[in-house]
């Protein structure tokens, strides 16, 4: 990935850092995003889930089918950002395995995060 990429706020793609790409979903309300999350593409995932919260109605997409892993701090992200909603939930399309995992054990009430699985 030789341009990495994060949504803006205007909902343009701009530069990032690291291995992480997101990118405005052109279908329907949402990122998708491609690459890793970790510690080092943190704030331009966590970043890209704010302008995500800003824009959020009711629905909200994150398509994850080419986000190879996500670490413990990605899905905290994730989480915080679904629990800070005032009101919907956010579809989680397609994460790496751990995802589903992760958001199970460290929050398994959390019904404002809709997995659908690879």
């Amino acid at each position: 990935m030789d341009a990495p990429l994060a949504v803006g706020e205007s909902g343009q793609v701009l530069p990032a850092t690291a291995d992480l790409e997101v990118s405005p979903l052109p279908d329907r309300p949402g990122i998708r995003a491609s690459g890793e999350i970790t510690a080092v593409t943190r704030s331009s995932w966590e970043g890209a889930l704010a302008e995500l919260a800003r824009r959020h109605t009711d629905v909200s997409y994150v398509e994850l089918s080419d986000v190879a892993y996500i670490d413990v701090s990605g899905a905290t992200a994730l989480a915080v950002t679904a629990m800070g909603l005032s009101a919907g939930r956010m579809v989680v399309e397609s994460p790496p395995s751990s995802l589903p995992r992760v958001l199970e054990l460290f929050w398994p009430n959390l019904n404002r995060i809709e997995v659908t699985p690879r």
